[in-house]
């Protein structure tokens, strides 16, 4: 492929990604995939008082291809109940520098914990940069279905402009758009090394809302062990 039928997939399909009924903040998806790579993720959003956390372990089949399961668990209150399941594989489709952008793949299947209530999502992964300077983007097409709900499909994007100060601290600004969702604000990450090819990969940040029906202010972490 060229730079030109590159350019023309990612950007030109980008006001196409404009919606998802629920919030749409999470975390900017990378299209890089380490060999041998084995990882335990833990991941939180907050807003108006509600929690949706995540808890995954994953690892690389190969250089290409990273699976990962989630249980997805949600706090309201003094109420905390497991959400659902979901599996995740993302594909590296380009090695990093072979193009203008490097890009990968994400597919997403979730289950509801008690009811039928399905979701499948595909996301496409773009990261181009300069320098010290990156910039990311995530594309997402969803599918829902099941008993109690609405079969729709869905659309959002997630955006994330980096400066790699360095491995201990980079801040970055993230945009997240959707049906319900128009969001941007700072966000900070790092590396903390450890021996043996051992890692703890942070983030946190704070998202404003840009729209009515999107929260005033909406917490998001991670932190991501890596062995």
């Amino acid at each position: 492929m060229n730079k030109r039928l590159y350019f023309t997939l990612g950007f030109g399909l980008f006001p196409l990604f404009a919606g998802a009924d629920d919030l749409a903040i999470d975390k900017v998806y990378h299209p890089y995939v380490q060999p041998l790579e084995k990882e335990v993720e833990w991941r939180m959003v907050a807003a108006d008082g509600d929690h949706l956390q995540r808890l995954g372990i994953g690892r690389s089949l190969n250089d290409r291809v990273f699976v990962e399961g989630y249980l997805l668990a949600a706090e309201e209150g003094d109420t905390f109940r497991l959400e659902g399941y979901e599996l995740e594989t993302r594909l590296q489709l380009t090695e990093q520098g072979e193009y203008a952008i490097d890009w990968g793949l994400l597919v997403e299947l979730e289950k509801a914990h008690q009811e039928n209530e399905w979701e499948l999502a595909s996301a496409i992964l773009m990261e181009k940069q300069w320098g010290r300077w990156s910039g990311a983007a995530n594309l997402w097409l969803e599918y829902e279905w099941g008993d109690d709900i609405k079969d729709e499909f869905e659309t959002a994007v997630a955006l994330q402009g980096r400066y790699r100060l360095s491995p201990q601290f980079e801040p970055a600004l993230e945009f997240y758009g959707g049906e319900n969702t128009r969001a941007l604000g700072p966000v900070a990450m790092g590396d903390v090394r450890f021996g043996g090819g051992k890692k703890l990969h942070w983030e946190t940040g704070v998202l404003f809302g840009l729209s009515k029906k999107t929260p005033d202010a909406v917490l998001r972490l991670l932190a991501e062990y890596e062995f």
